[in-house]
């Protein structure tokens, strides 16, 4: 459960963010430490799935529902290339345990995230 992280308190509103997407099960807002011209993070508003693993296995309409506003996202802010990266456990670099994809475009170089 990733129940008491920061992307919990913001899809509870208790801290606000520039909403670039919303649907009724997702919400998209700027990474406040970019790593690419573009770097949104794309999150589920459920707080049940740590990480991708857990999503894939429990919800994986939910996850091809992450990749969908990536891709919107990247269409309205790049030109529709993009690179959707997922950390997966705190050796891979995830520091939030409320899953959830860094959606980078933009002149990405090789090396970057």
């Amino acid at each position: 459960m990733a129940a008491d992280t920061v992307f919990a308190k913001i899809v509870s509103g208790e801290i606000p963010v520039e909403r670039l997407a919303e649907t009724e099960r997702v919400i998209a807002f700027p990474d406040i430490s970019p790593q690419a011209p573009v770097h949104i993070l794309v999150i589920p508003k459920t707080t049940e799935y740590a990480d991708v693993t857990e999503l894939a296995a429990g919800d994986p309409g939910l996850l091809a529902e992450i990749v969908a506003v990536a891709r919107r996202l990247a269409e309205q802010h790049a030109d529709g290339d993009f690179r959707l990266v997922f950390n997966n456990g705190a050796n891979a670099g995830q520091t939030v345990f409320h899953v959830h994809a860094h959606l980078l475009a933009g002149g990405l170089t090789e090396g970057s995230l």
